[in-house]
């Protein structure tokens, strides 16, 4: 208020204005203070929103399926709908038809039976034979048997190679022996099985080579694990020309998925230490003989995935990380967006709002989007008739909740969760929707989110990479592991054979002998066991 504006007057025309003045200058300052209030509340809101997020993300469930309970929430605080609705609703009661299904029979399941038995004849003593009653002798009618399942503790065994040595008599020369086989790692106490049990252990079972090395002295052995970290360096190098090659196999598919994960590495060249680094994940979006591959890259900078993409032509689905659009300059790569990644913003309000809102209709709407996919895995449906279902059920979801986005985004705080994730949706809506133009594509990146956990877990038990040469020889093992379960391959073996086979590899024929998809094919789809020559070759 401008005091300077105001009368001494006494004349009431000058009073008149004086309180005109007055009032306008007390509107300005309410409007003022209820516009602070407001941007106050905005504030407190979003910020007691996150904190219930933050306990609930420490505290609660991980799981983010909608449990019964949610669903009836509100189930005697329902609003009113016409006698037209209510009437569709019971029509759709009465229709309602439960498919049948098979009980799970509740009890104990029946051990395997491949597993070596080992009988125990439990018997009555003579005496114990005789009839108590008459004092005749009894006659056995049958038997009862019973089960236990039984741990034989890991042995280890030393294998000798004893090679003969032949020389001539008549000239005293001419030494001949056999030639040693080829090893994994040249000079080293380390066999293929030794190997392959320290990196499921590590990779796969999450158990660093620490706790590794413990195990071991408690068998009698003295392994260090300096000794066993030199080893997986050099099987990653063993590795490498194998992984180069399924490398070139991802690239020329037209579908991949992306996504990276912060690693730290503690001595790294030219970055401070220690320094956090990225673990990036390459998955091919094709439903049969999927790919798995892992990178690592000092940094999360787009080129990263570029320079190791680079000839790639295609469908790439990820986050919205915005390291990505760096493949915006690209023609040739066509992006794709995540709902599963829509989802979980709006679930995350779910998860602390105890009232049904606008975040629990989105999640329900895009729910609908996911039962449609649901009906298409059920009928086996192939590419085409999966995008015809598509865009006849799915594309006026789609147009409907992007209505639905526009009219409740310009209505909601835009720093709070809400408008958070509706504007994550609405910024990214045609990478969202592009699905729609092939049925090979998928509706979320989880393929390559499920990929990316074991790395995820491990890390919290392994913590570091030591170095840029271990975090990279892990890639590459990673990148094995994973690739084998994606087609139904046992790691183990195939880590094991590739171990064995690998050491005699010389030309692109042998590289491709070993490809997961030929490993399958040859070993995993008949009965026959695999054939070892005396030479070890393939």
């Amino acid at each position: 208020m401008n005091r300077a504006k105001l009368s001494s007057d006494n004349d009431p025309q000058k009073l008149k204005e004086n309180i005109i003045l007055l009032k306008n200058c007390i509107h300005e300052l309410e409007k003022k203070h209820q516009e602070e209030i407001k941007k106050k509340n905005e504030q407190i809101s979003t910020l007691y929103d996150q904190l219930k997020l933050a306990v609930h993300q420490r505290f609660g469930k991980r799981s983010e399926k909608l449990n019964v309970d949610d669903r009836q929430a509100n189930l005697f605080d329902e609003p009113e709908v016409s006698k037209a609705e209510q009437e569709k609703v019971e029509e759709a009661d009465v229709s309602l038809t439960i498919p049948a299904h098979t009980r799970k029979k509740p009890g104990r399941k029946p051990l395997p039976a491949d597993l070596p038995r080992e009988e125990i004849i439990h018997d009555l003593t003579e005496d114990q034979k005789q009839c108590d009653q008459c004092g005749h002798e009894l006659h056995k009618i049958g038997e009862d048997i019973s089960e236990q399942l039984d741990y034989i503790p890991a042995k280890l065994k030393v294998i000798r190679h004893i090679r003969y040595k032949y020389a001539c008599r008549s000239c005293e020369g001419n030494v001949k022996s056999a030639p040693l086989p080829k090893y994994p790692i040249a000079k080293s106490i380390a066999a293929p099985g030794l190997l392959t049990q320290i990196i499921i252990s590590k990779y796969q079972d999450h158990l660093p080579l620490y706790r590794q090395e413990e195990i071991l002295k408690r068998l009698g052995i003295d392994l260090h694990r300096g000794t066993t970290s030199v080893w997986m360096m050099k099987i990653g190098q063993l590795m490498e020309p194998l992984y180069k090659r399924i490398q070139m196999q991802l690239i020329y598919s037209d579908y991949l998925h992306a996504d990276e994960t912060p690693v730290q590495v503690l001595r790294s060249n030219g970055k401070r230490k220690p320094s956090k680094s990225y673990m990036f994940v390459y998955c091919t979006g094709a439903r049969s003989s999927p790919l798995i591959l892992y990178d690592y890259q000092s940094s999360r900078s787009g080129k990263s995935a570029k320079d190791y993409l680079e000839g790639f032509k295609g469908y790439l689905q990820t986050d919205a990380f915005s390291g990505y659009n760096i493949f915006h300059e690209d023609n040739e790569v066509i992006q794709l967006g995540c709902w599963a990644h829509v989802r979980r913003k709006f679930f995350d309000i779910v998860k602390i709002t105890k009232t049904k809102g606008l975040a629990h209709e989105a999640v329900e709407r895009i729910a609908e989007l996911y039962q449609i996919e649901t009906e298409a895995d059920e009928a086996t449906f192939s590419n085409d008739e999966r995008k015809a279902l598509r865009l006849e059920k799915s594309k006026p979801l789609l147009e409907s909740f992007k209505t639905w986005l526009d009219e409740n985004h310009v209505q909601t705080p835009p720093k709070g969760l809400l408008g958070k994730a509706m504007s994550y949706a609405l910024n990214h809506w045609e990478l969202l929707i592009r699905y729609l133009d092939d049925g090979k594509l998928k509706l979320d990146n989880n393929a390559v989110e499920n990929a990316i956990r074991p790395f995820a877990l491990g890390r919290r038990n392994w913590l570091f990479c030591g170095n840029e040469k271990g975090a990279k020889a892990s890639a590459i093992i990673y990148s094995m592991i994973e690739t084998s379960k994606a087609n139904q391959i046992a790691p183990e073996k195939y880590l094991q054979y590739l171990l064995e086979k690998l050491p005699y590899c010389k030309s692109e024929s042998d590289y491709e002998e070993l490809f997961p998809e030929k490993y399958k094919s040859e070993h995993c789809n008949n009965s026959s066991e695999m054939t070892t020559h005396s030479d070890g070759s393939i």
